[in-house]
């Protein structure tokens, strides 16, 4: 059965290394995983994981947490001490899509558990799926975007009416951690080059500082048969949609992360497809970074491929192999029959349908 799951498109197989870990210690027998629902629809594609997980005997025991803004009282904390526990204990997290006020309101969610949990690295993956028709059909590139500072610190006020400031932070340590993350992930998982995203030649402190970290990254590794360049942030932009194949595995401060990252996403057939993973020294938290789609919340009509292959990164991490490739398999054969699909990516199928499809694939896969 085993071997039968390693049968894959070259695809499927990019993305199987996209989510491994050098860690060869012995997997526990069975793990408790925190689970964020999240808001909208959040709880349906929530739903679908738990389904599929387990008719792939997935060994996990779900610890289920609610944030809930609406429900906090004045000086509470949107996120209660119990859910941040909860993840710092099990060692690893699940969230689907969490609002977030724009101009207005309480600060980010997202922003408040990787601050709280210390997830300095988002990765993600943007691999061309079997099936998903997209103008470029030879995507392979990661990004990983430092976490924690940058423009998202958090820190503006308005300086008199009309003027507001906002600062952008930049430290050596954050900007070396990520940096040495984004190298031993291309080590551990045979890429050719890292390229380091930024805009000194316009914020020559800032910017000019997590460069200076990046090079001396770069050197550290000068032995590791890693290649290493540096982009400006708009020229990375534009090879991107000119030709992807030049990029592989990109670093980068937080905003630009966001940015890069859901273009790349935007290549393969958007972000309801793209997995995301938020790395931490002592946790790891897998997302679905999409919207909560308040318009479709309760019509069985939202797609749960991000929060799965989000979740299949997570399984990776756990040494959890063989099911998550059985379920990885599963969901690129649903996609390439292009049968059972929803509305977001072509087609007609409810959230049930295209999860019972995926249920069924992997019945299919392991008789065969």
């Amino acid at each position: 059965m085993i071997r039968s799951l390693l049968r894959r498109s070259p695809q499927a197989k990019t993305l199987s290394k996209a989510f491994s870990t050098a860690t060869t210690a012995a997997a526990p027998s069975q793990y408790t995983v925190t689970l964020f629902p999240g808001d909208g629809i959040g709880p349906e594609i929530a739903e679908s994981v738990k389904r599929i997980f387990n008719a792939a005997d997935v060994p996990i025991t779900w610890d289920t947490h609610i944030i809930d803004v609406h429900a906090a009282k004045p000086g509470e904390d949107l996120i209660s001490k119990e859910a941040l526990d909860s993840v710092r204990r099990n060692g690893f997290g699940l969230k689907g899509p969490m609002a977030t006020p724009i101009g207005k309101g309480h600060r980010s969610l997202n922003l408040t558990l990787r601050k709280e949990l210390g997830l300095y690295a988002n990765v993600r993956p943007c691999v061309s799926i079997p099936g998903v028709d997209t103008l470029y059909h030879d995507v392979d590139v990661v990004t990983v975007r430092e976490n924690t500072e940058g423009e998202y610190s958090g820190l503006e006020h308005v300086v008199f009416p009309g003027v507001v400031e906002s600062l952008k932070v930049i430290t050596r340590d954050a900007s070396m951690r990520v940096c040495e993350y984004a190298f031993e992930y291309a080590i551990q998982n045979n890429r050719k080059r890292v390229t380091a995203v930024h805009k000194a030649s316009v914020m020559k402190l800032s910017d000019g500082l997590f460069l200076e970290c990046a090079n001396e990254v770069a050197e550290r590794h000068k032995d590791s048969g890693i290649e290493f360049q540096t982009l400006l942030i708009d020229n990375a932009a534009s090879l991107l949609v000119s030709n992807p194949a030049l990029l592989d595995v990109m670093v980068m401060p937080n905003l630009y992360g966001d940015i890069i990252s859901d273009l790349c996403a935007g290549l393969i057939g958007g972000l309801g497809l793209t997995p995301s993973g938020n790395m931490g020294t002592g946790c790891m938290l897998a997302e679905a970074v999409h919207g909560t789609a308040p318009d479709i919340v309760g019509q069985n009509r939202a797609n749960p491929t991000a929060l799965l292959m989000s979740a299949l990164m997570m399984l990776r991490h756990m040494q959890l192999r063989p099911q998550a490739q059985l379920i990885e398999r599963s969901v690129y054969t649903v996609l390439q029959e292009g049968v059972v699909r929803t509305g977001d990516i072509g087609g007609t199928s409810t959230t049930t349908e295209y999860t019972d499809a995926i249920i069924r694939k992997m019945d299919q896969l392991r008789a065969s």
